[in-house]
């Protein structure tokens, strides 16, 4: 695809320096770029690269002044880099919307229905009573249950699955392999040593803007539902069991895991690997440090927190301070016991 660098200036609101004829085709580095190629010069340490690229436009900081000659066209932004991060967004939904139609072999379900511009990728299933919106895109292998709604312009990557009953908002993006509204772990114990099956009858509810990645699991709630607020952006390899509710634009990194029940506020930050106790809640804009283990709530909001147990980053820092020095500590109590001992003998 191409667009014309004055389509390009007017979606970023910048103000076009040089040949405002060219068009661009790619997006690129400074270093790797080609002609036709858009990059941008966010960093001054990486100034030197405008002058020798081959990109036919730079997006700049307003008040760039080149120290010598440069070929490309200039395009003047307040943020280089955010506006260079909006154009690759656009970009990412130009190409992502690119399919319409249907492909075969896949499969309909009586009494669903599919808005306009929506594409089905072959193998892919969707069943009875399934409310589709427009500009949705299906990708193959994805699974589809009975009665789930599905609002405008999200998309299904490859070998997605949706359990039946769960609603997703518009502009939502899940990616391949993710499995939305699988069963909560509910067991009941008997006396006998033995478990007995809760069954699992809610279900699952992303709200608009939300995205899942790869691999990652939400577990349908035992009557209630799961849900996903509106923003919230989940990474790859990431559980979150039955009834959790998360916030408002909370971010969640890879390989977290979240028990039943736990409740996290909005615009909150947890790192990687981080685990959360069942029936827990975080306030909103708390930040988790990675592999931390929060076993009981946290009702200040803003906190940071690091550790398994998680405590305050302040006691986390002091008290890591100590632990650095647990050799030094053992070696001079050692010494000090062997005196005592000398003492006592002499």
């Amino acid at each position: 695809m191409k667009f014309p660098i004055q389509q390009i200036a007017g979606l970023l609101q910048g103000e076009v320096v040089g040949d405002d004829t060219i068009v661009i085709d790619n997006l690129s580095t400074l270093e790797n770029a080609k002609k036709g190629c858009i990059s941008f010069l966010s960093n001054p340490k990486y100034e030197n690269f405008i002058y020798q690229t081959k990109a036919s436009a730079v997006i700049v900081k307003s008040d760039f002044m080149p120290a010598r000659e440069i070929k490309p066209t200039l395009i003047r932004v307040k943020d280089p880099y955010l506006a260079f991060s909006i154009l690759l967004e656009e970009y990412d939904k130009m190409m992502s919307y690119l399919k319409v139609g249907i492909e075969e072999p896949s499969f309909i379900g009586k009494g669903s229905v599919t808005g306009e511009e929506v594409y089905r990728g072959a193998f892919s299933y969707i069943g009875e009573n399934v409310k589709i919106g427009k500009n949705v895109k299906i990708y193959p292998h994805v699974y589809v249950g009975d009665g789930v709604k599905i609002g405008d312009n999200t998309i299904l990557n490859p070998g997605v699955k949706i359990y039946s009953n769960v609603q997703i908002g518009n502009n939502c993006h899940i990616h391949a392999g993710a499995i939305i509204g699988s069963d909560g772990f509910g067991f009941a114990p008997q006396k006998d040593g033995t478990y007995k099956k809760i069954p699992q009858l809610g279900n699952v509810i992303l709200e608009d803007n939300v995205d899942i990645g790869a691999n990652t699991v939400l577990d349908c709630a035992t009557l209630e539902s799961t849900i996903i607020k509106a923003g919230a952006k989940l990474d790859n390899l990431i559980q979150i069991a039955h009834n959790v509710v998360i916030g408002e634009n909370t971010v969640i990194a890879g390989q977290a895991g979240i028990s039943g029940s736990t409740k996290i506020g909005k615009n909150c930050v947890l790192a990687g690997q981080v685990g959360i106790a069942g029936h827990v809640d975080i306030a909103d804009k708390v930040t988790i440090g990675a592999q931390a283990g929060i076993t009981k709530s946290i009702p200040t909001e803003g906190q940071i927190v690091l550790g398994s147990p998680a405590i305050p980053v302040g006691d986390f820092r002091r008290v890591f301070i100590v632990f650095k020095k647990l050799p030094e500590l053992q070696e001079k109590i050692l010494k000090l016991e062997e005196s005592v001992r000398n003492f006592q003998e002499g």
